[in-house]
């Protein structure tokens, strides 16, 4: 086999595409697109975020919300990752967004998205959110028999390597019984 070198660069599969809601100082919705993020313990997730109109956000609020970018939301999830709140102060209903304010923290949902966690900032410390995760909602349109179906929710990966966005591929096993054969 041979192996083509890439360098020393953030490029893996998948990454999930999270769209962050914040409140600003004045109840403003806003809502960025990372896809440097992931869950780190059973009720945390960490977000690797530069300087944003949602880092100033977070530092006013404590919370945000982490919604998963879907297949029908491409566009306005994509353009949320383009445009800076700063510049465009209406840059979440220029997005097409509404948003419905969590219960559990002081952030957005966003309607169009209908998968999210609701967090309280953990930490925020050179460029790393720490969030602790208060709750997950799910639209009703995406639960199956008590449980999220993700062939309803549809959502997207970014690929780094040609920057573009997947839909996830159909099933291809089960975790904590499939590698049981091997025992």
């Amino acid at each position: 086999m041979s192996r083509v070198d890439f360098g020393a660069k953030p490029l893996m599969y998948p990454q999930p595409v999270l769209i962050i809601g914040t409140y600003d100082e004045n109840g403003v919705p806003n809502a960025m697109n990372a896809a440097w993020g992931i869950t780190t313990d059973f009720k945390e997730v960490t977000i690797s975020l530069s300087d944003h109109k949602t880092t100033d956000n977070l530092k006013a609020t404590k919370a945000f919300t982490v919604s998963m970018a879907t297949e029908d939301q491409v566009v306005p999830c994509d353009y949320v990752g383009l445009e800076s709140g700063r510049k465009e102060p209406d840059k979440f209903a220029k997005a097409g967004f509404h948003a419905t304010k969590s219960v559990f923290v002081d952030a957005p949902l966003i309607d169009e998205l209908p998968l999210a966690m609701e967090c309280k900032v953990k930490s925020f410390e050179d460029g790393i959110l720490i969030g602790e995760i208060i709750n997950v909602s799910a639209d009703e349109s995406v639960v199956t028999d008590g449980t999220v179906d993700i062939t309803k929710v549809r959502p997207i990966s970014f690929d780094p390597f040609g920057n573009a966005y997947f839909g996830i591929g159909s099933k291809v096993g089960n975790a904590f019984r499939d590698g049981r054969a091997l025992k």
